[in-house]
């Protein structure tokens, strides 16, 4: 075996455990890419295993395709990358593998309390979601809408408290 071995949709699917659909797919999807043989058969280049690889990790974490897409936009598809090529593409997911971690951390420390979903279960609740005033901001668990869409709870206007202008509750 050679790193510049092309290798049948068969034995792709059988050292990653994806269908031959799914390669399709991925392709169609500008992941990965394979060439053609005068039989019209595709042939996979061995270093596309990486890729798809990182595909099947990324995906197990939840990470969209559109996102890996992003990250693999200047990832050469026609030669193997180097360990400069992959350092570039590891300094982007970085960042965002690291708003994901603190997404999450966010997450636990709010689970405990009032996420706006308006159950008025919680204690918080009575405090931060009075007669679930959240729910006029729009549905789902207002109080996670940051941190379940990835972004920081600082971005809101109220920086995660809830929003009590205009509906008769002190600010």
């Amino acid at each position: 075996m050679r790193s510049d071995d092309l290798l049948t949709v068969g034995e792709v699917g059988a050292r990653t455990g994806l269908a031959a659909s799914a390669l399709h797919f991925y392709e169609r999807e500008g992941l990965i890419a394979s060439s053609r043989t005068a039989g019209n058969q595709r042939r996979y280049p061995r270093h596309m295993l990486r890729r798809i690889s990182l595909v099947l990790v990324a995906k197990r974490l939840g990470i969209p395709l559109g996102e890996v897409a992003e990250a693999f936009r200047d990832l050469p598809m026609d030669r193997e990358p180097t360990r400069a090529d992959w350092q570039r593409v590891s300094r982007v997911w970085k960042v965002r593998l690291e708003e994901r971690r603190e997404a999450i951390v966010r997450l636990e420390k709010e689970l405990v309390g009032c996420i706006g979903c308006g159950c008025l279960a919680m204690r918080s609740c009575d405090l931060l979601n009075p007669e679930d005033v959240l729910g006029a901001d729009g549905t789902g668990p207002q109080r996670l809408g940051a941190v379940t869409a990835g972004r920081a709870a600082a971005a809101s206007p109220t920086h995660g408290r809830p929003r009590t202008e205009g509906r008769g509750l002190p600010p």
